[in-house]
């Protein structure tokens, strides 16, 4: 059996989303966040979020994108590059 090594980041994005979430005003829960997310058709739980932001769940690219959206913030930041 092949043994891996567990990575111990799995996403460039989590702390910029924890960031942008306490920055909007009022800031957005976890749960805020996953409903608006499912506005969009995108289901992710509260835990999910918490996932994201602790960097221990991979994010698609289609979700960063939903992510920033729901924020309000560009893609570009969420990546630390705008």
């Amino acid at each position: 059996m092949k043994k891996t090594r567990r990575a111990s980041q799995r996403n460039i994005i989590g702390q910029r989303v924890h960031d942008a979430r306490l920055k909007c005003n009022p800031p957005v829960s976890q749960e805020d966040l996953a409903g608006r997310m499912a506005a969009k058709g995108i289901l992710l739980d509260r835990s999910a979020i918490s996932r994201i932001e602790t960097q221990e769940r991979y994010v698609m690219d289609y979700e960063a994108d939903a992510l920033a959206d729901c924020l309000g913030v560009s893609i570009g930041w969420l990546y630390n590059r705008a």
